[in-house]
């Protein structure tokens, strides 16, 4: 009799916990959605309860970074995996407008509906690609995961809700070292995934693990984009400068640019 007792008091405690679980698990969901619908269309807040409800998304937590086209969260995806969830903002004009010297002469953008938001979409799907391409050529960037609209999830870069921390606020042990870690990574991007970045500096390269990782690729364009070897130059220029008081030797900018074009330098 004593025996039935304690399994009825264990199934009563058990029945208690999991109702106090389920409890604060719609108190956090129900402050996750207030803190969303303040931000976000309601189109953005369809695409992360979609992503949710697939199990890409298992808890969201703080803004990482956020920047007049998109926000940057830190959260946990399946089997409590760290991830980044980027957002690109939909309602921002200053946004296409910043993107228009990276669409005009992209192939990928020549036969689309030109409203903000279709392109906010297709910039979106243009990074997954970019992103996915730059890791099948050996470049160290984020592991892409999934986008759906406006919504790219990737591979946290960084340890316990911690991101790495940017190349320019990091302690360089050897200089040396990681400015060649970068010149390959962009030799790479340029020969194998045959892209340029376009936007490259101190403020979208990490240091994680002892080595460089690069992020930020949304604008990256293809090589047949008219302006891309301008885009090279100017990010050579951009890591050249940021290097030239760190003590090793930089070659010129036209060396280095022939270094990571090889053969097709002009």
């Amino acid at each position: 009799m004593k025996k039935t007792s304690d399994k009825v008091r264990e199934r009563l405690r058990h029945r208690e916990r999991r109702q106090d679980t389920e409890r604060r698990m719609r108190k956090k969901r129900s402050e996750e959605k207030q803190v969303f619908e303040e931000v976000f269309d309601k189109t953005t807040l369809m695409t992360i309860y979609s992503l949710m409800n697939k199990g890409y998304i298992q808890d969201i937590f703080g803004t990482l970074r956020s920047g007049k086209e998109s926000r940057l969260y830190y959260g946990r995806g399946p089997g409590n995996i760290d991830i980044a969830i980027k957002v690109y903002l939909t309602t921002s004009s200053e946004f296409k407008q910043g993107m228009q010297k990276y669409i005009d002469g992209d192939p990928r953008f020549k036969r689309i509906d030109r409203s903000t938001k279709s392109l906010i979409y297709l910039w979106g799907r243009k990074e997954f690609n970019n992103l996915k391409d730059a890791q099948e050529s050996g470049v160290n960037v984020p592991e892409v995961i999934v986008i759906e609209k406006n919504v790219l999830i990737m591979e946290f870069i960084g340890e316990n809700g911690q991101p790495a921390p940017l190349l320019r606020e990091a302690n360089l042990k050897d200089p040396a070292r990681t400015f060649d870690q970068l010149i390959e990574n962009i030799t790479k991007l340029y020969r194998q995934a045959r892209l340029v970045h376009g936007d490259l500096s101190e403020y979208n390269i990490m240091i994680w693990k002892n080595r460089i990782v690069i992020f930020d690729l949304s604008q990256a364009v293809r090589l047949e984009h008219p302006m891309a070897k301008n885009f090279l130059k100017r990010d050579l220029s951009t890591i050249i400068k940021y290097f030239t008081n760190s003590g090793i030797q930089i070659p010129e900018p036209d060396e280095l640019y022939r270094q990571v074009v090889g053969e097709n330098a002009d």
